[in-house]
């Protein structure tokens, strides 16, 4: 019998958006098949009965389950599903003795471990099971919808790949010869780690913000720097992931079986979003009549983090309620 590791939960609410006294809240632990226990926020609706639909929320890339991955879970769980906001492998309140690493592998495998938990669950109805993926974390539950059966529909949304992005920069920016250079760099920091017995951080998003920065910069600066989106457990709010997390992502493609999802997909994107790309292009992966891409007009990447006036909450539900028939 496998022995989860002991976690300490934080008891109090710590999330950077209020309660909802429609929802009933709660915490839990589940273990993945490489016996990491992950931590998880459990958003029920109250006055509820029987065995429900369910939602497993992760995401955005570098957050934690209090950001935007919990906000997304507690407006599923106010529209009927039982939904949870997890902590990835080795960040926020989850296991793994290495911390602030990221792994395409071992975060997929986080999602389809998601699933094991909820269909184990008495008030979860095991055939109407999804998974919803924020940032690049939608790459990653693109990929789970590839491997597990069991997930009825996936919504990816205002997606990265994180593969692509760390191999070849934003916009296809990076050739084979900067990719060589990059990989020197991130081996030759491997080193260094070793000899030191930590590992080096990358750090968040930049702090302070320069005057030239990206507009796509401002915009995560605005949510992870800000008490709008600031947790303290955030790696993008803080610190930020190992240096060497990316060399993984750059060896190993996440989306190389989508077109053979034979499941739901809705991708959903903003119109102005910096990463649009990394959606439509996945999009265009997918084949079947029961797939969907989603454009919200004016909607930047980050507006879908947290903008209640531009996440088309309706349209998600209505696409999980069509695809858990």
């Amino acid at each position: 019998m496998f022995e989860e590791e002991k976690l300490t939960l934080t008891k109090e609410w710590d999330k950077v958006f209020p309660k909802s006294e429609a929802v009933e809240h709660s915490k839990a632990t589940f273990h993945n098949r490489f016996g990491i226990t992950l931590a998880t926020d459990v958003y029920k609706p109250k006055s509820t009965s029987g065995k429900l639909p369910a939602i497993a929320v992760c995401g955005p890339f570098g957050a934690v389950k209090e950001q935007s991955s919990g906000l997304y879970a507690q407006e599923l769980a106010k529209r009927g599903f039982l939904a949870i906001a997890f902590d990835p492998s080795f960040t926020g309140e989850s296991g793994g003795k290495v911390r602030n690493v990221a792994s395409p592998d071992i975060n997929t495998e986080d999602f389809c471990a998601a699933v094991d938990y909820l269909i184990c669950r008495d008030d979860v109805d095991e055939n109407r099971v999804g998974i919803l993926g924020i940032c690049g974390w939608g790459g990653m539950a693109i990929n789970a919808a590839a491997i597990d059966t069991r997930i009825k529909a996936t919504v990816a949304s205002t997606m990265y790949d994180m593969t692509r992005v760390n191999a070849k920069g934003y916009f296809d920016s990076v050739d084979e010869n900067g990719r060589f250079e990059l990989k020197k760099t991130l081996n030759a920091q491997r080193k260094t780690d070793y000899v030191c017995g930590n590992y080096a951080r990358a750090g968040g998003v930049v702090d302070p913000l320069p005057d030239d920065a990206p507009w796509f910069v401002k915009d995560y600066y605005a949510y992870y720097k800000t008490p709008r989106g600031y947790h303290s457990r955030s790696l993008n709010s803080n610190a930020g992931w190992n240096v060497t997390s990316s060399l993984s992502f750059i060896n190993m493609p996440i989306l190389a079986y989508a077109g053979e999802i034979r499941s739901a997909v809705m991708v959903l994107h903003g119109e102005k979003a910096h990463s649009r790309y990394f959606g439509e292009d996945a999009f265009k992966l997918l084949r079947g009549d029961n797939k969907e891409l989603v454009i919200v007009p004016g909607a930047t990447h980050v507006d879908l983090y947290d903008n209640l006036d531009k996440i088309p909450f309706d349209k998600i539900v209505e696409f999980y309620e069509k695809n858990f028939r």
